[in-house]
């Protein structure tokens, strides 16, 4: 069974959260993770179970479990947010998951917090960045570093994402690409348009970032891939 998402804004700092989902799951299946350039924390609720994990960034696809009678919160953390004592580069390709009390809190930094739903995202932010524990992206807002060297610039980006410059266009431009052919539009315009060398390159960028090829993506053969990729439906997720 395919998972359905359903997504939204935030009107919670920027610079911290950019995008909230919600899905359940039925029966205990599998879906395809794409390849991430920014944090998640995600919230599993099973009978009987309460799981509150942060995943770092995603530089491949992979395929993930998914437990049946689930639901799940998610919330995207905007490109270089903190998320204390978890920076980005610790979690890359990994995650960390934080301890629950039986009354269903979560602990972070010490400290039991209301766990999150989808209507008061904005709340337990705003609760978390006031005690310090999540921090604005440095990424944001006008460029900090213009007067900086190039490899300066470079070695600043990855010690606050986890990820190279390189590695987040190109996983940007992968998403971007599997959006345009789950759209319908045919590969050699989003060669074109996204600038791959050729087929080849474009089929060797969704393999590895996205999970699928071109014409999975473009006959819809994986209606859960095509779920999934909704709760990130702009590049770079």
């Amino acid at each position: 069974m395919a998972l359905r998402f359903e997504h939204r804004a935030t009107d919670a700092d920027a610079g911290i959260v950019d995008r909230v989902w919600r899905t359940s799951s039925d029966a205990e299946t599998t879906m395809t993770s794409v390849a991430r350039t920014c944090c998640h924390l995600i919230v599993t609720r099973t009978p009987g179970q309460l799981l509150v994990t942060l995943r770092g960034p995603e530089t491949r696809a992979t395929t993930a479990p998914v437990p049946p009678d689930a639901e799940f919160l998610g919330i995207r953390l905007t490109l270089g947010a903190v998320f204390r004592p978890h920076p980005a580069t610790s979690i890359v390709d990994s995650d960390v998951s934080f301890p629950v009390t039986r009354s269903g809190r979560v602990i972070i930094g010490g400290e039991d917090w209301e766990t999150p739903t989808y209507e008061n995202v904005e709340q337990f932010v705003r609760r978390l960045r006031d005690a310090g524990l999540v921090v604005p992206s440095r990424l944001a807002g006008p460029e900090p570093d213009r007067h900086r060297s190039t490899r300066t610039r470079q070695r600043h980006h990855r010690a606050v994402t986890g990820l190279t410059q390189t590695a987040v266009t190109q996983i940007d431009r992968a998403n971007a690409a599997a959006t345009m052919l789950r759209d319908g539009l045919d590969w050699r315009a989003v060669v074109d348009t996204l600038g791959y060398f050729d087929q080849a390159h474009l089929a060797h960028a969704l393999r590895r970032f996205v999970g699928h090829t071109a014409r999975g993506l473009g006959t819809g053969d994986d209606p859960t891939m095509s779920f999934l990729y909704k709760t990130d439906p702009r590049p770079g997720s």
